[in-house]
């Protein structure tokens, strides 16, 4: 609180770029964790989270007061004139002193603290397991074996402490290859193919012109033996060449062709960091162009090079997958084998493995080939104040990388674009402790499993928000990137032609959602995503709805059928007079039951390898005869459901808790909260009432008498106090 000289400015306006409404006026408010801007006039709040700000620029003054800009991570470009000059300096100094703190432990996580009635702090830490996750691919242990080398980090500090390496590798072969690879992160496996090939990573070797390592060619033999499908080795450099010759003047560089037996290598041409880094500063310039002329901006994106660079990413990625396909394992690295190998790595095992595109299977690939293995997360994402040349946008693009095959695998993935923008914004607020540190050890060190919340936990708590309502299970698992892919079967005027990543560049899009997300103008009413979601859970909750009403209908027409066949006149038992065709009908589905009962006990009774002992209880466990022709396709299916004794009051309750109509997400501009709700919000609707409220309003969760399955719907608190109307008394 100490660098806080200024904790509130009046009359501050906010510049606004793409509306030709008046800038508005409002109030700044600067705490310790947030900068606040409140617009009075338009009950609008802005809140920037200090580990957001990417920087904070003081433009010349004008005849209104001083400008200041400040731009975030997360792509928000926001220019505010403050009245007075030293406040302007005053917030000038503050922000940029707390947007990058000097020691790691005054960062967020850990001070922020949600509270263990919404999520207990150890929730979400244990949910993934490097070894459960290797388990999983039934690796070979006559072939690959688990070493406890690194069990202190002696062997590499930034690898895992679980390691999987040949079983034919010996600990001075480990050894000595570590030593002669860059950071000492030596060559092991990170994932096996169901056809045993295995994807491995390292870094660059300390090669320089002419320099060998016997233990690290052994290593590679190892590798090679390991394989039951081929003796050759496929070594995949991301680097571009060039760049890999001019290591070798600092000693480093790549492997000599002469030295390594059965390895053939490439090179994929993947930029370095500073490349990227200056990359995506031109996108995020062009995207503040004071233009609205469409030829400028594309002008400015082709200039960028940004859609080629993750391209080329892309590119590398598949080819590493139809290598594996072929039966061949791939070594890939780069200098120091956390930047472009994790990005290729991961990439590649998405277009192989089915489980990877599902809501679990990607945070366990981003724990294993990001968290485990190691990236320089704090470095790269400038979570404190480092040399700004470490700084650059690697997961980022990444991530846009696995958005781009979405775009072109839009069934086959389970999670939704959210899920990237959300791990995207959380990985700069340092909310959560998930991605402080640059490798294991580091987290290990600072306690952030014991400090801090983990950013998994919270996204099980709200895995609705980020499900893809196109995904198809079946899709997803006949898959595969490597070959191009025909789309779902659509109609001959519409259908498209097969697909595969390796599209001409034009295929690729420029993704809108994350650069320009906060510019309300530039998108439409509402994403189509969330359309698609509200309108699949409406559909879910009122064909759960529609099975409990056939089920209350059939046990009505069972009762009435039931009193029709004895019916009571005045306490006497009289004989049913009426011709009533659905009786008749209901009498010859019960004379066709009968029947077929008679015929399966017949089959019984005359099956050979029955015995007359053991006939009359076999009999009894295949048949039972039901007491209503219908009753199979209620009872059998919801056995828990017990209709004795319902009432009118019963059924009037079912038939009030479903809302049949929900309201159009077009509409909704604003939650009842007083919170805006616009393109970037996540619209939900109340299962009983169908209003549309934020996320924040939507957190209670019931079960329904209305929905045959009684699971779990989220609704307001107006309808959780309904339900619940007792239990939300006060206690005096």
């Amino acid at each position: 609180m100490e660098d806080i000289k200024t904790p509130k400015v009046d009359n501050v306006s906010l510049v606004e770029r793409f509306s030709s409404r008046r800038n508005a006026v409002g109030s700044l408010y600067l705490t310790a964790t947030h900068l606040i801007y409140v617009d009075h006039d338009n009950k609008r709040e802005t809140w920037i989270l200090h580990s957001h700000i990417s920087s904070v620029g003081k433009l010349p003054l004008s005849t209104t007061g001083s400008p200041l800009q400040i731009r975030t991570k997360t792509f928000i470009s926001m220019t505010f004139i403050v009245p007075k000059e030293r406040d302007a300096h005053d917030l000038f100094t503050s922000l940029n002193k707390m947007c990058q703190p000097e020691n790691i432990e005054d960062l967020y996580c850990f001070r922020y603290n949600i509270g263990p009635d919404e999520m207990e702090k150890s929730y979400g830490w244990s949910f993934f397991n490097i070894r459960e996750d290797f388990e999983r691919m039934n690796v070979p242990p006559e072939s690959w074996t688990m070493t406890t080398l690194n069990k202190d980090y002696d062997l590499c500090d930034t690898y895992p402490r679980h390691l999987f390496v040949p079983t034919a590798a010996a600990t001075s072969v480990l050894i000595g290859s570590s030593r002669f690879r860059s950071r000492g992160r030596l060559p092991v496996m990170t994932y096996m193919h169901s056809n045993k090939a295995a994807l491995c990573r390292c870094s660059q070797p300390l090669s320089g012109f002419s320099a060998r390592c016997v233990e690290d060619e052994n290593l590679f033999m190892c590798i090679q033996k390991a394989n039951p499908n081929t003796a050759q080795l496929v070594v995949v450099d991301t680097r571009p060449r060039i760049n890999a010759m001019a290591n070798r003047a600092a000693g480093k560089g790549y492997e000599s062709e002469a030295n390594y037996e059965n390895t053939r290598f490439m090179f994929t041409g993947i930029d370095n960091i500073h490349v990227m880094r200056s990359s995506l500063a031109k996108v995020v310039e062009t995207c503040d162009l004071k233009s609205q002329m469409m030829s400028a901006f594309l002008n400015g994106l082709e200039g960028s090079g940004w859609l080629r660079h993750t391209k080329s990413v892309i590119d590398a990625a598949l080819s590493v997958a139809r290598t594996l396909e072929e039966g061949s394992s791939v070594l890939v690295h780069c200098s120091d084998g956390w930047d472009r190998t994790a990005q290729v790595c991961g990439l590649a095992q998405i277009m192989l493995d089915p489980y990877y595109r599902t809501f679990d299977g990607f945070q366990a690939l981003i724990c294993k080939e990001w968290l485990e293995f190691g990236h320089k997360f704090s470095d790269r994402s400038g979570h404190i104040q480092v040399d700004p040349k470490e700084v650059s946008p690697v997961f980022t693009q990444w991530l846009e990388s696995v958005w781009q095959l979405i775009q072109l695998y839009p069934f086959v993935f389970e999670f939704n674009e959210r899920l990237l923008l959300t791990i995207h914004d959380h990985l700069h607020s340092c909310q959560f402790g998930t991605f402080i540190g640059n490798c294991e050890k580091d987290r290990i060190d600072l306690r952030v499993s014991e400090k801090t919340y983990s950013l998994w936990g919270y996204l099980a708590t709200h895995k609705t928000e980020f499900l893809n309502p196109l995904y198809q299970l079946e899709e997803n698992k006949k898959c595969v990137f490597t070959k191009p892919q025909p789309t779902l079967q659509l109609p001959q005027s519409t259908s498209q032609p097969p697909q595969s990543p390796s599209q001409p560049p034009q295929t690729f899009k420029f993704w809108r959602g994350m650069y320009c997300r906060w510019e309300n103008g530039l998108h439409p009413r509402e994403s189509l995503m969330d359309l698609a979601t509200s309108y699949k859970d409406h559909m879910h909750s009122l064909n759960d709805h529609i099975k409990l009403l056939k089920k209350r209908i059939r046990h009505l027409e069972k009762k009435s059928s039931d009193d029709a066949d004895i019916p009571y006149i005045n306490g006497n038992n009289t004989e049913l007079q009426l011709d009533d065709n659905r009786l008749n009908y209901k009498k010859g589905l019960n004379e066709q039951v009968n029947l077929k009962v008679q015929l399966q006990e017949k089959d019984v009774n005359e099956h050979p390898l029955i015995d007359g002992e053991n006939a009359w209880s076999k009999k009894e466990a295949v048949v039972s005869k039901p007491s209503h022709p219908l009753e199979f396709a209620s009872e059998q299916f919801y056995p828990g459901l017990s209709e004795a004794d319902i009432t009118i009051e019963d059924l009037t309750e079912e038939l009030e808790s479903i809302a049949l109509d929900w309201k159009s997400v077009r509409t909704a501009t604003e939650c009842p909260c007083s919170t805006p709700l616009d393109f970037s919000s996540f619209k939900r609707h109340c299962s009983r009432c169908g209003g549309i409220f934020c996320s924040r309003c939507l957190e209670k969760l019931v079960s329904l008498p209305g929905h045959v399955t009684l699971q779990q719907s989220r609704v307001c608190m107006v309808c959780y106090k309904a339900c619940f109307p007792k239990s939300m008394e006060s206690p005096e």
